[in-house]
């Protein structure tokens, strides 16, 4: 487990399509150093605006279940919907620390 508890932070200017700061918090829950794991993910995944939205699938229809008991903390469904909550990262994130 590299963490129990993780928010990324992620900073853009316009015009820039990578972004200028990655900023990972474990609220003290990582087992993995802070650094070494925002390194890890600029590594494993794309960070731009399109690879974001490439990974999540955000280019279909799956915000109206959304508009109703928050976005955050819901099981991703099978179809893609809510794929901001999987944590299929995690192996990749190993592999690169």
């Amino acid at each position: 487990e590299l963490a129990e508890k993780c928010t990324i932070q992620l900073a853009y200017a316009i015009g820039v399509s990578k972004p200028l700061s990655v900023y990972v918090d474990t609220a003290g829950t990582g087992s993995i150093d802070e650094d070494k794991l925002s390194a890890a993910l600029q590594e494993v995944m794309d960070l731009s605006p399109r690879g974001i939205r490439e990974h999540l699938g955000l280019s279909r229809p799956i915000y109206a279940r959304s508009a109703a008991y928050g976005h955050f903390g819901r099981t991703p469904d099978e179809d893609g919907g809510f794929s901001w909550e999987k944590t299929d990262l995690v192996e990749p994130l190993k592999a690169a620390l």
